[in-house]
């Protein structure tokens, strides 16, 4: 049985979550972050668009390769 974990890995910040949470799932699965995005999320209300918040998305890169394999 073969558990090889992808080289690189997107994780996202889920509402009512925070940054450092989700940085600290990533060290617990073994990534370590290299990129953080971000993104407006758009809503419409009364036929005008705005912005309702902020999609926060980090990528992560294995921290032991050796260890995957």
């Amino acid at each position: 049985m073969q558990n090889k974990k992808p080289k690189k890995k997107k994780f996202r910040v889920e509402p009512g979550e925070s940054l450092s949470d989700v940085l600290a799932a990533m060290k617990a699965e073994g990534y370590q972050p290299v990129r953080r995005f971000e993104q407006p999320v758009f809503k419409e209300e009364n036929g005008e668009v705005t912005v309702s918040h902020q999609e926060i998305m980090f990528e992560g890169k294995l921290i032991n390769e050796e260890a995957s394999q």
